[in-house]
């Protein structure tokens, strides 16, 4: 999955400081959308896509850790850059434990706002993929007979047909056939491959 068309949210009170960021994220070839509050943000369509926002920590209304606490709660996977005029430890920490990316104080530098935004968007990448890669898991799961779902575990456990077929109480032939198709139906390229997806669909021997 790419970066590519990846937003950043920009979340900020003070005018020159969201036209700064954004003229700077824009220059790096990103796209960007800037608010003036958290309401006006919290209340923008949930982003389907990758993306990252670069948040004030103290903005009128909810402050930046209520914004973050809001974006978990309500499942919007959005790494959080945090910026802030002031550099508060205590709050710091609570981002950074909370999953922020990193916690810049004003006045950055560009480098570093940029290295971060990027970091962020690769986490965001990263977790896009990991949701995709489940949600297919699950829907080939859901194509297994129950007869498969009982052969799916046994095969990841590294048994052999035999064991299987005495394990269940039926014949080897049978279970060549079911093994066959749970290869088949999870579209799996190996032994190996079958185990990781068997493990990601929380299936136990």
């Amino acid at each position: 999955m790419s970066s590519s068309g990846a937003v950043v949210f920009v979340v900020d009170d003070d005018p020159s400081m969201r036209r700064a960021l954004s003229r700077l994220l824009k220059v790096s070839g990103r796209d960007v959308e800037t608010f003036a509050t958290p309401a006006d943000f919290l209340a923008r369509p949930a982003h389907v896509g990758a993306g990252c926002v670069v948040l004030d920590l103290k903005l009128p209304g909810l402050s930046g850790l209520e914004v973050q606490e809001a974006l978990v709660s309500s499942a919007r996977d959005l790494p959080i850059v945090f910026i802030s005029g002031h550099g508060r430890v205590p709050a710091a920490v609570r981002a950074m434990k909370a999953g922020a990316i990193d916690f810049l104080t004003k006045p950055f530098q560009d480098a570093d706002l940029l290295a971060s935004v990027e970091k962020a968007i690769e986490r965001s990448v990263s977790s896009l993929a990991d949701r995709s890669d489940r949600q297919a898991i699950d829907t080939r799961l859901r194509l297994l007979t129950p007869r498969e779902r009982e052969v799916l575990p046994l095969v990841a456990e590294g048994l052999p047909n035999k064991k299987i077929a005495a394990r269940l109480g039926t014949s080897l032939q049978t279970i060549k056939v079911h093994r066959a198709r749970v290869m088949e139906k999870m579209e799996a390229t190996s032994l190996a491959d079958l185990v990781r997806m068997a493990g990601r669909g929380g299936i136990a021997s």
